[in-house]
């Protein structure tokens, strides 16, 4: 059976994902705080490219955590407005942005999937990044929130862990070895008794994460009305996204397994 016509969750899953990030928000924000402290702090170098100058440009950043990059976006002169499910990480993002005094940008909590319940207005780009994806388990619903929140010329980033990726056993991979331990076409959420470690200390809470097929988010965008004007993939990462070795521009990477196999992908879409 194709899961991208499958809608298997319930609102106890996102509500369980809801209490498991909220554990992490405080030593998020700290974390971040330090980080937009440093002049060297920006943007994951390949997003920066290929969204190219923002400045003036409304961006609408979804489920963007305790807001770090949202900020960042807004130093480059972007007019942003950031969207997580989780009350704690806007709290903390509204925090962060007076904190470094930052005016251009404005939060708001919502589940993504029902953003049009509250939210209204079109973006010049509407993106996600790093991590995201697999905290949404319909990307149907996901293909049509973003068209509704695209402006005509508008178009959507999308960057995040490529989806064959996340077949292989970790601890293998840290030894440059490929050892098949997670089944690409599962028809169901991941449930974990554990979250954090990139940003936070590991703590104890039950969540759920959708592992989804590369075809799953391409259908996505295609029910939503969106078009691919272009799909790259990589062999780097964002740190705390995979690899063991950090190169010269701050990405993360498998040194055994440079140039074979794509931890990326990258895409923008527009509407037709």
């Amino acid at each position: 059976m194709n899961k991208n016509a499958i809608s298997n969750y319930d609102e106890q899953q996102i509500e369980a994902n809801k209490i498991a990030w909220g554990t992490l928000s405080k030593e998020h924000y700290e974390h971040f705080k330090s980080r937009l402290a440093e002049d060297g702090f920006k943007l994951n170098p390949m997003v920066d490219k290929e969204l190219g100058n923002v400045e003036g440009k409304r961006i609408l950043h979804l489920q963007c955590n305790t807001g770090a990059d949202s900020i960042l976006l807004a130093r480059k002169g972007a007019i942003v407005t950031g969207v997580d499910l989780v009350p704690d990480n806007i709290r903390f993002a509204r925090r962060l942005a007076k904190d470094f005094d930052v005016k251009n940008i404005q939060f708001i909590e919502s589940d993504i999937l029902k953003l049009a319940e509250v939210h209204t207005g079109t973006y010049d780009i509407v993106m996600t990044t790093d991590g995201a994806i697999g905290w949404l388990p319909d990307l149907n619903k996901w293909g049509k929130v973003l068209e509704r929140f695209l402006s005509r010329e508008g178009f959507f980033y999308f960057h995040d862990c490529h989806p064959f990726m996340g077949i292989f056993d970790e601890q293998a991979l840290e030894n440059g070895e490929l050892i098949p331990k997670y089944p690409y076409f599962q028809q169901h959420a991941d449930r974990e008794a554990y979250i954090g470690g990139y940003a936070s200390d590991t703590k104890t809470a039950e969540n759920y994460f959708w592992g989804h097929q590369l075809s799953t988010i391409v259908n996505g965008l295609l029910n939503g009305g969106l078009y691919i004007t272009y799909f790259n993939e990589y062999d780097r990462c964002a740190p705390g996204m995979g690899g063991t070795r950090t190169d010269d521009k701050g990405l993360s990477y498998y040194p055994e397994l440079a140039g074979k196999l794509p931890l990326v992908i990258s895409l923008k879409a527009q509407k037709k």
